[in-house]
């Protein structure tokens, strides 16, 4: 027995040597002031430096300050930088008792008291200190307490809370000694745990950007290199919603894509940057967090969209000058709130993430450009052979005219010629058109402005639209008319982005019959009965403004369906 007791000496030395210095003193001036065995301790110190994970240290941290000064309630503040508490672990406190007292304290009275003044508080009665607010209802009677701060170099990370001290007894000098022990190993465990949580952090991210520059080598697309971003940092920051919001018409932000809690009401929205949380970090160009998103004063815009969430963070994508978007996060509410070690990276992470957008930019404009060049060839060949063979069968035709008596056989002959002629447009037509992409008149061509319409749109809506093209668009369509088409399209684009919640749209463009008509076609939840209709009245109204007419409906497999049709004027 003797022999075991020894070894079990030798390997509490041994553990206590390897301990930093103050903490040693204070296991010392435990035993020599007291009498009391510092083994209990000793192991709580241990124990509490085991841990790697900071939540798992935090608990572990509370709940051997309970143990160590017999305590039957204790709390863990974590404070924040606007030195409210910005995380609060409780023992002894039931989740039921938790639920009925509603809402964590933020840091007033004598919480707020260790805050203003981090120095070991000992109180008889909690009530009797001019800084007590009282207990909030259904908060259990307390009287004894006990507090000190935790401290991370020069730096006060969070406060010890311990009331109600068993037995009716007060806390005294020895407790706050084995208490304020225990603060100094909390700091040392609580930094080792940041240094590991920043080694991990920085490890994912470092593996998320990896995988988003490999998702570009086989040439990923915007939208592909979007849904990778906000996917990433979904996963590693372990949120519940992810945003990510794009800047449109200067002063304006689209909900480009949202996975997560509620992502249907954030998906697509358009709104101002001043008076949202993604414009505020936009202005901010840098990390802007909320402790709780709900009630956050900064978002006075927009539909109702945060309920049951509450801590959130917001970054911006940032390459060299250019914002390319916002990344947007939040947690469900009562979840712990974003940490510096968590944030510190998303910054860089995002602006890897609007680095990754350039790239994909670029590489489409490499694409882009190729089939400019393409279509160049293709106008070349379309001219050079099509046209001119086109031209000289029609020659034949009519030379052969004066050989044929039969009236049905030249009437066949006439219109087979006229056919020619016609073919002969169209062609032309689409040279026109193939030609503009490559030159200074890319404006002027109703189908190339179509294009670039399209595109544009498709930025807001998270996806490109089908697009199909028929008819004469550059000869038939004068400029006015042209004009309307293009506001009707971009009109009905954003209806789909705004309000459809779509995940696919065609979009068709036709001449024939001496008419212009536009349909927009999307799989989205259809036209809602109950909601504003003044975009769709305009468009109807620009349609009889020229003798035309819009119907809206819903295709028997879902979505909504728009069709806008003005008359031409005659030739």
């Amino acid at each position: 027995m003797a022999d075991e007791r020894a070894g079990r000496d030798d390997v509490t030395r041994s553990q206590r040597s390897a301990l930093p210095d103050d903490l040693q003193e204070g296991l010392q001036a435990v035993e020599q002031g007291t009498g009391r065995p510092a083994r209990l301790l000793l192991e709580a110190v241990l124990d509490v430096g085991r841990g790697l994970e900071l939540s798992q240290v935090l608990r572990s941290i509370v709940e051997a300050a309970v143990v160590l000064v017999d305590a039957e309630y204790g709390a863990l503040g974590v404070i924040g930088e606007d030195f409210q508490l910005t995380q609060f672990l409780t023992a002894g406190i039931s989740e039921e008792e938790a639920e009925a007292i509603g809402h964590l304290p933020a840091g007033h009275g004598i919480l707020g008291e260790l805050i203003r003044h981090p120095v070991p508080l000992r109180l008889t009665e909690m009530s009797e200190h001019p800084a007590s607010y009282g207990l909030p209802p259904h908060h259990p009677p307390m009287h004894s307490f006990l507090g000190v701060p935790i401290r991370i170099s020069d730096e006060v990370f969070g406060n010890l809370y311990l009331t109600e001290k068993r037995g009716g007894r007060e806390f005294d000098a020895e407790d706050e000694t084995v208490l304020s022990t225990l603060a100094v190993a909390a700091g040392v465990a609580i930094e080792h745990a940041r240094l590991y949580e920043e080694a991990r952090y920085r490890q994912q991210w470092l593996e998320a950007n990896g995988e988003i520059v490999a998702g570009l080598l086989p040439g990923a697309g915007e939208t592909d290199v979007l849904t990778m971003i906000v996917g990433h940092a979904v996963r590693i920051l372990s949120a519940d919603l992810g945003v990510l919001a794009l800047p449109i018409d200067g002063d304006s932000l689209s909900m480009a894509l949202a996975v997560g809690v509620d992502a249907e009401a954030h998906h697509g929205l358009v709104l101002p940057r001043q008076g949202s949380f993604v414009g505020a970090a936009l202005d901010m160009r840098g990390p802007l967090i909320s402790l709780d998103v709900e009630h956050d004063p900064r978002i006075t815009v927009g539909p109702p969209r945060w309920a049951g969430l509450g801590p959130a963070v917001a970054v911006p994508m940032i390459t060299g000058e250019r914002v390319r978007g916002v990344l947007l996060l939040a947690r469900l509410h009562g979840r712990a709130p974003f940490t510096e070690p968590e944030t510190a990276p998303l910054l860089t992470f995002a602006g890897q993430g609007a680095l990754a957008m350039e790239m994909a930019d670029q590489r489409q404009d490499a694409e882009q450009l190729a089939l400019l060049k393409d279509h160049e060839r293709i106008a070349r060949d379309l001219h050079d052979l099509a046209i001119q063979r086109l031209f000289a069968t029609g020659m034949t035709l009519q030379s052969a005219l004066r050989f044929v008596d039969h009236p049905q056989a030249s009437e066949r002959l006439l219109r087979a010629v006229d056919d020619l002629d016609e073919t002969i447009k169209i062609i032309r037509s689409t040279i026109f058109g193939l030609r503009a992409h490559g030159s200074g008149r890319a404006a002027q061509g109703l189908r190339s402005r179509t294009v670039t319409a399209v595109e544009q749109a498709a930025r807001t809506l998270g996806f490109t639209p089908s697009l199909r093209m028929e008819g004469l668009l550059d000869t038939d369509v004068p400029a006015e008319i042209a004009d309307h088409v293009l506001a009707v399209l971009g009109e009905a684009l954003s209806n789909t982005a705004r309000h459809a919640h779509a995940s696919a749209a065609d979009v068709s463009l036709t001449v024939r019959d001496r008419a212009v008509t536009v349909t927009v076609e999307d799989n989205g939840e259809g036209v809602p009965r109950d909601g504003r209709r003044s975009g769709l009245n305009n468009l109807a109204k620009r349609a009889e403004s020229m003798g035309g007419e819009m119907a809206v409906d819903a295709p028997s497999a879902g979505g909504t369906r728009l069709v806008w049709r003005v008359p031409l004027p005659a030739e």
